[in-house]
Parts: C-alpha cells; structure tokens; sequence
C-alpha cells in the first residue's frame, strides 16, 4: 500500500497523500465530464468552479456525517478528529454535494433538477476513481476477511490490517465507472428532467448497499448499517424521482435556461 507518495523536485521535497491525489484526480475528471455535459446540452456555465465547489463541500460533509456517526473518534482525538485524514462517510459526502449542486445550479439559472442531472455521470465517475485513494492508503474502507484469491492484506495501510480481506474499494470503483458510463449514455437521449438524476440514486443506492455486506461497518438498525440504511433512502428517493419525472414531458438534450447559440 501507498498512503504516501513522495515527491522530490529539486530542492522540495513533500510526502503528498494519496487519497488527497486522487480526490483531486477525479474533482478533475468530473469537471472535465461535467463540462462535456455542459456542452452537449449547449449551456454556458464554469463546470470546474462547480464541481471544486461541489467537492469542498462533499469533504466537509463526509467528514462531518462520520464523525458523527463515529463518537467514539471524536471522544479519543477531540477536535483533531476533523482534520484526520481517515473517515469520511458516503452518505454525508452526497448529502452535502448534492445541496451545494443545487445551489449553483438555482444561481446560474439553469434548474436545480436539471443541473443534478447533468452533473450525475460526473459524479458517478468521480467517485469511482476516489475509491482508489482509499484502496491505495488502506484508511479502514475495505472489507471483511476473505478466501477469494483476490483478498488482499493491507499491512502498511493507515489502518493496517494482516489477513486478506474483500479490496472493497476497488468493487466499488468498478460500480462507479459502470454507473458513470451507463448515465452518460442515457443523458445522451431524451430525458424527462430529473430522470437521470432518479437512476444515479437507484443505481448507487443499490451499489452500495450491496457492497456494505462484505464491509466491516457496525450493524444499526435491522442487521444493516447505517450507510446500508442510507442507501435504501437514495434508492426510495430515486423510485420516486422516476415515476414523478415519468410523468412529465421529454426534454431535449440541447434544451436549457442557460442554452446558448453563437451567431453565424
């Protein structure tokens, strides 16, 4: 495992994490997938400042959904429990990235609704690759031990752990890239507004209440844990979302409050 990488240019020299490079790695992929969402559907609008503002705000409610629902690390860190590297939370990362996505999208005038679903492939995608900082720093993510010959031991992890486990992050990498592609081929077509919004929740709910059966995480409330309980909310969500945007007309792809035409 790399929960470090060391970089050496001339005279500095720096340890840089590697779930902070590749959190900043797939910020850079979804802007770029967002920006192409952006100009299929011919709107103008900064997708890189979107999506870094839409990340910032992911880290902090990840890291603030867990502390939360971890106690016990802020009894034993105190207040540094927010700046450790190690724990962030699915569910409070979406949460907060979904509100800032909302925000942006109401103040450049191109829909709430519409902005999440132009932005769902991006994310989905981004997300994906971010599993792999968590595969390559072992901080704790993976899963439970395992006779499969792709269980892997991390000893020199964050979080070393020395039996082979389920590499969960890399199950859910595979989801991500997956669902990235797969949305991205939908939102190519027709859609009623919200449609693929409705599908990124059903399929990353599904995803990931999945993979908590072979994650270490406590169980809560009717054997599942608390991310599994969360999941099942974005897949109801998004069941909802579906049948309420089944029922509205199709919109263009090109079609947008913010659509604009060069002239000739």
């Amino acid at each position: 495992m790399y929960p470090y990488i060391h970089l050496h240019l001339g005279a500095l020299q720096k340890d840089i994490p590697t779930f902070g490079l590749m959190l900043w790695i797939a910020a850079v992929v979804g802007g770029l997938v967002l920006e192409r969402s952006f100009r299929r559907a011919k709107i103008s609008a900064d997708a890189m400042m979107i999506v870094l503002l839409t990340v910032l705000a992911g880290i902090i409610g990840a890291k603030l959904w867990h502390v939360i629902d971890t106690p016990s690390d802020f009894r034993s860190q105190g207040w540094s429990a927010l700046w450790d590297t190690g724990g962030f939370a699915w569910f409070g990362g979406l949460v907060f990235g979904i509100s800032a996505l909302v925000i942006q999208g109401i103040r450049a005038k191109i829909g709430a609704l519409r902005t999440l679903d132009l932005a769902a492939p991006a994310a989905a995608l981004g997300y994906g690759i971010g599993r792999i900082g968590c595969f390559l720093s072992g901080d704790g993510c993976y899963g439970k031990p395992t006779d499969l010959p792709w269980g892997m031991a991390f000893p020199h992890g964050v979080e070393p752990v020395y039996v082979p486990v389920h590499p969960t992050p890399l199950y859910e990498l595979a989801c991500g890239l997956i669902i990235g592609l797969w949305l991205w081929y939908r939102a190519g077509k027709p859609r009623p507004t919200g449609s693929i919004l409705g599908e990124y929740l059903v399929l990353t709910g599904l995803a990931r209440f999945s993979v908590e059966f072979l994650r270490r995480n406590p169980h809560v409330l009717w054997g599942m844990s608390n991310a599994q309980v969360a999941a099942l909310g974005c897949v109801a969500a998004g069941i909802v979302l579906l049948l309420w945007a089944g029922k509205r007309s199709t919109v263009p792809v090109e079609r947008s409050a913010m659509a604009i035409e060069k002239p000739a």
